[in-house]
């Protein structure tokens, strides 16, 4: 089945009073590039989460975001017991034995609140059974990315495959002029010689119009391209994978459109070669995005 390397997942978990949301989201590459948008996976874990993601989404750039939407009443910042009692601790023993007096309870906590180190940012640190819950919605993203992938190639299948549908059905609009071209490219010849005065012999003369036809013959180039139309549908319905051999069948195919422009020498044949370019140029474009 088709699938395409564009695609976007989602999946979340709370743990604790906190929600996590985790998202994917890929476009195309040559290979599988993996960016982790997020400093809440372990450090230790990171290996195995990008084998996992490598294993099971292929190729593709491929971003993971991991929020946090802390509750309500759910403080980011908690406060060092330790830390403030020693500052208060500190302050006792300074004006012991003064003449200075400590202010209103209200006032002297409000102040110590703001010393340094009494605030703690509260820990991210995830136990292993949190990772588990985590690493498992992390998996759930990347399912759903899958079967984002796989709706998106279904649509990509169609359209490939109407293109390719299209060069094959062009080719025996070119046939049309086939004969009539040969007519004309011998009147043309045969108009230049009376113009120069030339009398050739004749037996020379058809040899020689013979050798220079057959250069000009377009019928192996149809024929290798209808096969190359006929392979690049084998893929699509047979290979599981078949983004970069497809590519390389759109090449072959170029080459064979080429090949038979540079030969047309008639002008509405090249017209129908142009609308052959024009749709395979947009299977190219298709071809980068396939899986």
């Amino acid at each position: 089945m088709l699938k395409s390397m564009t695609g976007y997942g989602k999946a979340e978990c709370r743990l604790g009073p906190d929600k996590y949301l985790v998202e994917i989201r890929s476009v195309n590459g040559k290979t599988a590039d993996i960016t982790f948008k997020t400093q809440l996976i372990p450090r230790d874990k990171e290996p195995e989460v990008r084998k996992y993601l490598a294993d099971k989404l292929g190729r593709g750039n491929i971003d993971l975001f991991i929020t946090v939407e802390r509750s309500e009443g759910a403080a980011t910042k908690q406060i060092s017991r330790d830390n403030l009692l020693a500052y208060y601790d500190q302050l006792q023993k300074a004006v012991h034995g003064t003449d200075l007096e400590c202010c209103e309870p209200d006032t002297l906590l409000a102040a110590l609140m703001r010393l340094p180190d009494v605030l703690e940012t509260r820990s991210t640190e995830l136990s292993e059974t949190d990772w588990n819950q985590l690493y498992a919605a992390i998996r759930s993203a990347a399912d759903a990315l899958d079967d984002f992938r796989r709706r998106e190639g279904e649509s990509l299948r169609r359209d490939v495959l109407g293109q390719v549908d299209k060069i094959e059905s062009y080719i025996p609009e070119v046939e049309r002029y086939e004969r009539e071209r040969i007519t004309a490219i011998r009147e043309r010849i045969e108009a230049r010689l009376r113009e120069i005065a030339a009398s050739p012999d004749a037996n020379r003369l058809e040899q020689e119009m013979i050798f220079y036809l057959e250069k000009l013959d377009v019928n192996e180039e149809k024929v290798r391209l209808r096969q190359h139309c006929r392979y690049f549908r084998e893929t699509v319905e047979e290979e599981p994978l078949p983004g970069r051999k497809l590519g390389f069948i759109a090449q072959e195919m170029g080459r064979e459109i080429n090949t038979l422009g540079s030969k047309a020498n008639h002008a509405e044949i090249q017209k129908w070669v142009v609308k052959m370019k024009d749709e395979l140029e947009k299977i190219k474009e298709q071809s980068l995005n396939i899986l």
